[in-house]
């Protein structure tokens, strides 16, 4: 499903929606009423900076109509709240509403009561609506305000499923905080990872995939075969990961339009790790022969293996900067757990991680300024550093964090986070750069090996 993205210039309730493509759309933003000088952009990376507070009242609907998805009205509420949620969870802002906050008619959509929402302390304001369209469709409107100059920040709209109302409600939260922190969207994109259950030397492990908040979870794999370490590819459509089917370690891709898996790599005796390059083409992945593992490239439709490493010991998780010009990975020559960076074509091998400890699972972050890694030594931390080496700065201080994946803007990180404890239990967590905002992910199970998707499309 492609999400179909509309603009109005006057309020979308009085206009007729203009006929829509059926492919992708090149999104153009609205031009604002006027510009806010008072309402500042949000730093991100500033750990002492105030929450902006932001109201959310309930979307209204022009018409309650039922749909597949429910009743126009009830899924106004529901947009807000979920708009509200994504805003809470980045600890940048203190969301009121939509409970608690006095609904709005159809008519402020597009002009709001400022005096009433400066009473209320409010910097900044979200209105919406949702309505039924003819032909099954809904048309989910997001309005930003700044309440203090009484203007108009941003204004969209998405024409969506009732089956995809959430994203319509990830997209809107997206538009508002590109719009006031100036930093890139991620509220509308997905999570695979290990989903396990059983005991901790019987443990089940499954792909599943959800949303980056929980929401629409769904298994990909029964459980049969132990799976680790899936990898999106960077149009989403396709999963890289390791299966031990028929007792072999082996690696696959999995597609998720049809969901087929095909087999990669076979006939090694040990295939791990695999990591898809930025343009699709390639997957870099880790194999032991005559007991040495060493990074190696295949293309992403098969073909023979090209070893990239070839140092004495274990080389392994690559991963590749934006641009695909070098990998970093990690790699015991040095007599521990160490990351270097390389050429994509081997050369040029450099160790980075001078820290006490060792590191681990390295990723490069997709805007190419910094790599996440595993800390370990007196637990397992989460940190980053940039890409030479130098700025480490340690982001969790629990008994077990590691494996670390990006947003798509490169400002929040997932990873698992291992129970203290024979139990053998994981979930999984995300942390923001300041390292102080972190929370749980809800999974439907115990939870391993993140990988965060890009933009949906």
């Amino acid at each position: 499903m492609k999400l179909r993205t509309l603009f109005a210039a006057t309020t979308a309730f009085l206009v007729a929606v203009p006929t829509l493509a059926q492919e992708q759309p090149t999104a153009q933003p609205a031009a604002p009423a006027g510009e806010s000088q008072e309402l500042p952009t949000i730093d991100v990376t500033d750990e002492s900076a105030q929450d902006l507070t932001i109201i959310i009242p309930p979307m209204p609907t022009q018409q309650v109509v039922s749909t597949a998805a429910g009743s126009t009205d009830a899924l106004g509420r529901q947009v807000s709240q979920i708009i509200a949620d994504n805003l809470r969870n980045t600890g940048l802002f203190k969301p009121l509403g939509p409970t608690g906050v006095r609904a709005i008619p159809v008519s402020e959509v597009s002009a709001p009561d400022f005096g009433y929402w400066r009473g209320a302390t409010a910097q900044a304001l979200v209105h919406g609506f949702v309505r039924a369209n003819g032909d099954g469709n809904l048309t989910v409107g997001c309005y930003l305000y700044d309440v203090a100059l009484g203007t108009e920040l941003a204004r969209e709209g998405f024409v969506v499923r009732p089956a995809d109302w959430r994203r319509a409600a990830h997209k809107c939260s997206d538009t508002v905080y590109t719009r006031l922190t100036g930093e890139g969207p991620y509220f509308d994109s997905r999570v695979i990872y290990v989903s396990e259950t059983g005991p901790k030397n019987r443990r089940i492990k499954r792909l599943a995939i959800m949303d980056q908040d929980g929401a629409n979870h769904r298994f990909l794999t029964n459980g049969q075969s132990i799976v680790l370490t899936p990898r999106f590819s960077p149009d989403e459509r396709r999963i890289a990961y390791m299966s031990y089917q028929n007792d072999k370690p082996s690696l696959y891709v999995y597609d998720l339009s049809n969901g087929t898996q095909r087999l990669l790599v076979t006939n090694v005796s040990l295939a791990f790790a695999p990591r898809f390059s930025p343009d699709g083409r390639w997957v870099l992945f880790t194999m032991s022969v005559a007991g040495n593992a060493d990074v190696y490239r295949i293309a992403a439709g098969g073909g023979t293996p090209q070893r990239l490493t070839t140092a004495p010991g274990i080389d392994t998780g690559g991963s590749y900067s934006p641009d695909g010009s070098k990998i970093v990975f990690e790699s015991d020559r040095s007599g521990s757990q160490q990351l270097y960076v390389m050429n994509a074509d081997g050369s040029n091998q450099q160790r980075i991680s001078f820290g006490g400890g060792r590191y681990a699972t390295p990723a490069w972050s997709p805007r190419g300024d910094l790599i996440a890694f595993t800390r370990m030594g007196g637990g397992f931390r989460i940190g980053v550093m940039n890409p030479s080496g130098g700025g480490e700065k340690l982001l969790t201080d629990a008994w077990g964090d590691e494996g670390p994946s990006w947003s798509p803007n490169g400002r929040v990180l997932l990873f698992s986070r291992g129970a203290q404890g024979p139990s053998g239990k994981s979930d999984i967590w995300s942390v923001d750069l300041t390292g102080s905002t972190s929370r749980r992910i809800p999974t439907q199970l115990d939870g391993s090996d993140p990988s965060w998707g890009p933009l949906r499309p």
